[in-house]
């Protein structure tokens, strides 16, 4: 059961606490929903033509490896990127600039196999993964956001809204497939009605990474994060900004919890780009059966991240994380070596089960601090993309040389690391967040706002020699609480507090409250 631990008041009751789910915060999680379902739809909607694609340029398993590659190099450029784009002009024009890359990229991966063009194909599928990771980092942030203001675990619930999207696309694909559907049509079409959806969807759920100014004058349905957001998007000067930013790149708990979710992308774009070819070469299937294979993966996926919001509030992310890379290892050494079809799905839906819950995991881990958690998720999807500009030309060797099936087998050994890195994903205890970014010159410690701590001195001490409300320790947890389900009481930040004096409020705020006074964001914590 979750508890309250009061900061600022030690000898404060213990009470429970969730946010009314007001209008806007309910508009934004739809909406979002929405686009993660559509993000399915379109990834799985090309992904289930993969074959056809590869016929009609007559590439080779090791052709269309190094093609896949082009996506992982986009994806990866944009990636260490995304985090100080958002930062720096917000999450609606990054977010406005994916949708069009995603409609030209769709046009091209359908102009390329209709006029026997790789070049276009590849252009297609490296704007494909320029648009996929551009848009990534606003959507995961504002998912993190409403997570954190709805006040229970739900992020799992936006990726399994992207698995039901893709065992849509995937039934599209498999339609196409079977009807003899042109893939020029069918991206030409996905490509209209994609670009039309983003564009009503976005101005519904762009609210933590908005730029400043909005930011401001929108707290009202930004919820308890709006000042948080605004304070962590908008440092004094460029040059703190684009340290705060790269700064997450220093943190050993980022960088392993970058592991954990390279463990997972490899794992889920593996069987992304490889399992209907290795069911259709594998088994000697048609094109339509392995589609409905990779809908078996992707549905197994989604049903275990509807259901992924309860475990990991009952049992933690740890304990979840390990059940996880256990089926996952399991179910892939089932599908590697099943003698027939039958028992090779009952393998792949336990590979799906297994994937499922990681990558959400993974990026609520990165996201537990709201300040830096644009940059965060930014460093930790860089990972996701590195596994992705690894897997496909290293996959395509080892599938020309033992064929595609057995090839898949290699991904157990990043489950097997994924598995023994679990712990790094538990919540931020009091005092053991990552250490703060050093200043720009050495001197004192830059806040995630990308300002030195307010009253502080060179090594970043409280100059009164008090301790500062952000560091504030939390008291002892309840033995009867589970490890990662504690709920704190955060003291206001004194930069908050200035904000509020100036005029900035919260939604429902009043006038600022005395100091000691606190503020109420969950927050899971280790006991």
């Amino acid at each position: 059961m979750s508890r309250i631990v009061s900061k600022a008041t030690p000898d404060a009751g213990i009470e429970s606490i969730r946010p009314a789910l007001d209008p806007g915060l309910s508009r934004a999680r739809w909406s979002l929903l929405g686009i993660f379902l559509l993000n399915g739809i379109t990834m799985s909607s090309w992904l289930a033509r993969i074959p056809s694609v590869r016929d009609a340029l007559g590439m080779t398993p090791k052709d269309l490896g190094f093609v896949l590659l082009a996506g992982a190099v986009g994806a990866l450029v944009t990636v260490t990127l995304a985090g100080p784009i958002v930062n720096r002009f917000g999450g609606r024009a990054a977010m406005l600039a994916s949708t069009g890359f995603f409609a030209v990229a769709l046009v091209l991966l359908g102009v390329g196999p209709a006029t026997g063009s790789v070049p276009l194909l590849a252009a297609g599928i490296f704007l494909n993964g320029v648009a996929f990771s551009l848009g990534n980092v606003p959507m995961n942030v504002e998912s993190a956001s409403v997570e954190r203001r709805t006040g229970r675990t739900i992020l799992p619930q936006f990726h399994a809204a992207f698995s039901i999207g893709a065992v849509v696309g995937s039934l599209v694909g498999a339609a196409c497939a079977a009807g003899d559907v042109p893939v020029l049509v069918q991206f030409v079409g996905t490509a209209v009605v994609a670009t039309v959806w983003r564009l009503v969807s976005i101005p519904m759920f762009v609210h933590a990474t908005l730029p400043r100014p909005r930011v401001e004058a929108r707290l009202g349905d930004a919820g308890p994060d709006g000042v948080e957001a605004a304070a962590a998007l908008h440092p004094r000067s460029r040059r703190v900004r684009l340290g705060a930013a790269l700064g997450a790149w220093r943190e050993p708990r980022t960088l392993l919890i970058g592991l954990v979710i390279m463990a997972a992308a490899l794992s889920e774009g593996s069987a992304n780009d490889w399992l209907s070819l290795a069911v259709v070469d594998g088994f000697d299937q048609t094109e339509a059966v392995g589609a409905v294979v990779f809908g078996a993966f992707v549905g197994a996926m989604t049903v275990m991240r509807l259901l992924g919001t309860r475990l990991i509030d009952r049992y933690g992310r740890v304990t979840v994380l390990r059940v996880s890379g256990a089926a996952s290892i399991g179910g892939l050494l089932l599908f590697g070596f099943a003698p027939n079809l039958a028992l090779a799905g009952v393998g792949v839906v336990a590979w799906g089960l297994g994937a499922a819950l990681a990558v959400p995991i993974g990026i609520a881990a990165a996201s537990d601090e709201p300040m830096q958690a644009a940059s965060r998720v930014s460093v930790v999807s860089a990972f996701s993309s590195m596994a992705s500009l690894a897997a496909p030309p290293l996959l395509g060797i080892a599938a020309e040389a033992m064929g595609a099936r057995h090839a898949l087998v290699l991904i157990v050994v990043a489950m097997v690391v994924s598995v023994l890195l679990s712990t790094k994903v538990a919540p931020l205890v009091a005092g053991e967040r990552p250490a703060p970014l050093a200043g720009p010159d050495g001197g004192a410690p830059v806040s995630p706002t990308g300002r030195r701590a307010e009253g502080s001195g060179a090594d970043g001490a409280s100059l009164d020699g008090g301790p500062r409300s952000e560091d504030t320790v939390a008291g002892a947890p309840d033995a009867t609480a589970k490890p990662d389900q504690v709920v704190t009481h955060h003291a206001v930040p004194s930069t908050l507090r200035t904000r509020r004096r100036r005029g900035v409020r919260r939604h429902g705020a009043t006038d600022p409250a005395p100091t000691g006074s606190t503020s109420h964001r969950r927050e899971e914590t280790p006991a």
